[in-house]
């Protein structure tokens, strides 16, 4: 019984890394302009370089995709029979794969897309609400830094709300405490250029 436990935690945790490791973004890109995100903007392969490099239809696709990683890494894990533990850490795996890509030399994305997703497949109600905190952050201070900051801080503290409601286990706190440190991690050379005032903004229009 141990074994097969263990064995059921492997597979969830390197599957959810693989999945995670899938670059959606340097895909789409590809695809569309037929160039490496890597080598525009800021280097990374999630929605906001990826609208930089190839429009928001690439974006937007891009989003898509790294969302369903995180919660495919999660209805996975689920669907071996892992515990709620092995399944939020399936999700944090996920993120971590998206950030430090096996495909792309250990390169990626800040992981807010996929830790949503995760979030999602592991909690609908508090995941989703996810989406629309992103959204309006984003709309608001014209800053995708600013908006997965938001999502960061926004994870963990959902999920305690649901657990110390007891609408789900308070293992799945794990998904939001991890990917938030994940996200703020990445995220690190973007706080500082908040502080100096050199963050560039979203390109709503023209710009």
């Amino acid at each position: 019984m141990l074994a097969k436990t263990v064995t059921y935690w492997l597979i969830a945790l390197v599957a959810g890394y693989l999945l995670g490791s899938i670059p959606v973004g340097y895909l789409v890109v590809r695809l569309f302009r037929g160039v490496d995100v890597r080598r525009v903007g800021s280097g990374r392969t999630g929605g906001t370089n990826v609208l930089r490099a190839a429009g928001w239809g690439a974006a937007v696709a891009t989003g898509l995709g790294d969302v369903l990683k995180g919660a495919a890494a999660v209805w996975l894990a689920r669907a071996l029979g892992a515990p709620p533990l092995a399944q939020a850490l399936a999700g944090f795996a996920a993120a971590l794969g998206h950030n430090y890509s096996l495909f792309l030399g250990l390169r990626g994305g800040a992981g807010t897309a996929p830790s949503v997703g995760g979030a999602i497949a592991l909690w609908p109600v508090g995941g989703l609400l996810a989406i629309p905190l992103l959204l309006v952050v984003a709309f608001l201070t014209r800053y995708a830094s600013v908006a997965s900051i938001s999502v960061a801080l926004f994870l963990p503290l959902a999920f305690a709300v649901g657990a110390a409601r007891g609408t789900i286990p308070w293992a799945y706190e794990a998904h939001g405490i991890l990917t938030a440190i994940l996200i703020l991690w990445a995220l690190r050379p973007n706080i500082r250029r908040l502080l100096r005032g050199e963050e560039r903004r979203i390109p709503f229009g023209r710009e």
